[in-house]
């Protein structure tokens, strides 16, 4: 039997291009393996051959979207493939929006199956994960050596058509519902996870519920004319020349600075380092994402007393509600150590 043709498309930084430098990498297409292709290639073994690459810098999709995924499909279709494997884009978030994009679009137009692979809490996953067959990955690229084994089990799966359920077949649950026979009816399965719960033992729920982290509000300020306020952003907005290298997407880190004495975030001295929006208007004006100008105002108006010393930011773009809470929790303490009254919290 001949091997099943595999496209795989990644994004310029796998391809071996460059970083944030070359996101806006215009696509193109070349034969065989490329990059992660290669242990791709080892996974799926006699059963199927990467037989072309597509690749496209993350900057160009993200800000060419309809164009870029009708010119991405046309390259794959020129390669005949029976399906199509995307990234893995682990937490990247603009690369995880394209590799959703790309398998989507491939599926739509050229009627062939693809799948992909990245982050559970990863934009693309949050878009794509009801149209797309997704494997989960860890949040970075040391998690390559389970994701790929566990792509090319699927893409195989998906082609032969044996696809069981998210458990077996390792994919993302996609909130499709499928019929099928159980020995007891619900009530009395109800009742043996009821008395398993009441006897603190392990039991399952056939329909589990979201998660929600509850944060009760904190009590209003009851004198504003003597506050401190400080400005806390995930927009992005950063010295001019990003001194701590915040990353684009997915940031490890967040950034105090100094804006003692600053009365506007001016774009000689500002701009943002966030990814995942189009910069234009924040770096012409810094202050539409960190509008110290207008809070200085408000003290010479006396709204409040003083805008704390520091602002604080970090890049929202991919960035995982673990390492989200992390810097907040951070943030939180030096504030509150510090005397601050409120925070004024601005996104993009």
């Amino acid at each position: 039997m001949a091997k099943k043709k595999i496209v795989h498309y990644i994004n310029q930084f796998f391809a071996g291009i460059g970083g944030e430098e070359k996101a806006d990498y215009q696509p193109e297409s070349r034969p065989g393996v490329v990059g992660p292709g290669l242990a791709l290639k080892a996974a799926l073994g006699d059963d199927a051959e990467i037989v072309g690459t597509v690749i496209c810098g993350d900057g160009y999709f993200a800000e060419n979207m309809d164009a870029a995924a009708a010119e991405i499909v046309k390259l794959i279709a020129a390669f005949e493939p029976d399906a199509v494997i995307t990234g893995p884009a682990f937490n990247a978030g603009r690369y995880g929006t394209a590799a959703g994009a790309v398998a989507d679009a491939v599926q739509k137009e050229l009627g062939i199956p693809a799948i992909s692979g990245m982050y559970v809490e990863n934009p693309g996953a949050d878009m794509y994960k009801k149209f797309v067959y997704m494997v989960p990955t860890d949040d970075n690229a040391r998690g390559i050596k389970t994701a790929v084994p566990a792509m090319a089990k699927l893409v195989k799966e998906v082609l032969d058509g044996t696809v069981s359920s998210p458990e077996q077949s390792g994919y993302m649950p996609r909130g499709v519902r499928v019929n099928f026979f159980q020995e007891k009816p619900g009530a009395d399965r109800a009742v043996d996870m009821l008395v398993k719960k009441l006897k603190g033992e392990a039991f399952t729920t056939e329909y589990p519920m979201p998660s929600f982290d509850r944060v009760e509000p904190g009590a209003a300020i009851t004198d504003m004319k003597n506050a401190t306020i400080a400005l806390v952003t995930s927009g992005g907005i950063v010295p001019k020349g990003n001194p701590d290298h915040i990353e684009s997407s997915s940031a490890s880190k967040y950034g105090a600075y100094d804006i003692a004495g600053v009365q506007t975030a001016d774009a000689e001295h500002y701009a943002t380092a966030h990814g995942g929006y189009d910069p234009t208007y924040a770096n012409e004006d810094p202050n539409r994402v960190l509008p110290v100008d207008e809070l200085r105002e408000m003290v010479k108006e006396g709204v409040f007393k003083k805008l704390y010393d520091y602002f604080f930011t970090t890049v929202g773009n991919g960035t995982s509600i673990a390492n989200s809470k992390k810097y907040g929790l951070a943030i939180g303490k030096q504030l509150k150590d510090d005397g601050v009254d409120a925070v004024i919290l601005t996104s993009t």
